[in-house]
């Protein structure tokens, strides 16, 4: 017995060997491995927070579905630094869509912060979201807010190592407008996207694009018309007044916008009180303004069912 096992004692020695020669080379291979991984482990979770960010931001939720050769939108709607509840809300109603063939993201406009207060909240805001513009301008509605936000844009955006232009039109919207973001690019498909204007036509009986300008509920130019803008004398020596107006005026002093194009009637003011510039909600709406009310902006939304797409779960229940 004694002698049987002797050679099978040597066999077991030297795999022993040949199994422990082999972890310690696998060990010094891996050790290189290692530590390359664990530094772009430490470099990614550098990183993580500010890609973390990122995809809370208006520009990332809103392109889920887009490509770079799909319509480029920006969306500016003029509000105030401490109008806080009313941009976290249009988050929400701009954050559930994702519109199909656009990149369009949703920048709420502000001039100068002047409190204390704004200055650390709005900051937060920025860190979190990273959509917000705050223009070099005393707050004002009337006085050249709108000239500021147009002009400003392409010092904004304007990148040679980027696409150009950045957005194929821009869009100036109020934060009580309500846009369903499909139906808007559906009619912006078949539109030239060079001296275009677009929107809803004022007076509200008319129905000529090329006679008076458009509301200021959400009207929308190409991005040449943007750059004209900037560089133009005719708004720089006539800002004040209505907004809208305003700038309906500079386009037709300026000989500008020979594409027009009108979407009344599917922009519209709420319903209710009844007036020439109502309409029922129907689904072919792209724009629904004057939800100056929680009733009006539920209402609204509800109409169009924009919960259709919440998934069951055993979390929540939601009758």
């Amino acid at each position: 017995m004694m002698k049987s096992s002797r050679p099978d004692r040597k066999r077991f020695v030297f795999s022993s060997l040949i199994f422990i020669f082999f972890l310690c080379v696998l060990a010094s291979i891996n050790e290189v491995r290692f530590d390359g991984l664990l530094k772009f482990g430490r470099c990614a979770f550098k990183r993580f927070p500010s890609q973390m960010l990122s995809n809370l931001s208006s520009t990332n939720f809103l392109a889920t579905n887009s490509s770079s050769n799909d319509i480029r939108i920006l969306i500016g709607i003029l509000t105030l630094p401490d109008q806080y509840q009313r941009r976290h809300f249009l988050r929400l109603i701009y954050g559930t869509q994702s519109p199909v063939g656009a990149q369009v993201d949703v920048k709420f406009v502000f001039c100068n912060l002047t409190k204390e207060d704004q200055k650390v909240l709005v900051a937060l805001e920025i860190m979190l979201y990273d959509d917000i513009i705050i223009l070099n301008c005393k707050e004002n509605m009337n006085k050249g807010k709108t000239y500021t936000y147009f002009s400003s844009l392409p010092e904004i955006f304007n990148d040679t190592n980027k696409t150009y232009p950045p957005y194929h039109y821009v869009m100036k919207a109020d934060d009580d407008t309500y846009f369903r973001l499909n139906n808007l690019v559906e009619s912006l498909k078949p539109l030239p996207r060079e001296d275009l204007y677009y929107g809803y036509v004022i007076p509200c009986p008319s129905m000529d694009p090329f006679v008076h300008y458009m509301s200021g509920m959400g009207y929308m130019v190409s991005w040449d018309i943007v750059e004209w803008i900037r560089d133009s004398e005719v708004p720089k020596n006539h800002m004040e007044g209505p907004e809208d107006k305003v700038f309906g005026d500079w386009i037709r002093e300026g000989h500008k916008a020979k594409n027009r194009y009108n979407a009344k009637w599917s922009m519209y003011n709420f319903p209710e009180p009844p007036t020439g510039c109502t309409h029922e909600l129907w689904p072919d709406t792209i724009a629904v303004h004057l939800l100056k009310t929680q009733e009006k902006w539920i209402q609204t939304l509800k109409y169009f069912n924009v919960t259709n797409n919440l998934k069951p779960s055993k979390l929540y229940h939601i009758p």
